[in-house]
């Protein structure tokens, strides 16, 4: 069992920045992949980041803005979100397979609860 917790959410206005962390417990292997998702009201849930290894991935609607790093002694993935736009607003939610199978491929079977980012004047 792998459980991941969330924090960092909360209420910024447009052009401001949150740092999302998520740490993970449990029986993880390594390497495992770590990633962001996000979902907002009347959308689908959709990939922010990854990271597998030290290599990385964004969506195309953060890059350049958003940063993706992990404290592997921590097993603690963070999100660094900067320049944010109301159109972030969404529940962030941590993702990992937990080292299960394929080392890279996302979204594995574990789920954070979620943390909301509202972006807003």
């Amino acid at each position: 069992q792998v459980q991941l917790v969330e924090s960092g959410g909360g209420l910024v206005q447009p052009g401001g920045s949150l740092r999302l962390s998520c740490a993970a417990s449990g029986r993880i292997f390594s390497p495992s992949a770590m990633g962001w998702y996000r979902q907002a009201p009347g959308k689908q849930r959709e990939l922010v980041a990854t990271i597998t290894s030290g290599i990385t991935n964004y969506a195309d609607s953060v890059k350049g803005r958003f940063t993706i790093s992990r404290d592997n002694a921590k097993n603690t993935v963070y999100l660094q979100m900067n320049s944010l736009k109301p159109e972030d607003t969404a529940v962030y939610y941590c993702n990992t397979n937990g080292g299960y199978g394929t080392p890279w491929l996302l979204p594995g079977d574990y789920w954070g609860q979620g943390t909301q980012v509202t972006v807003s004047s």
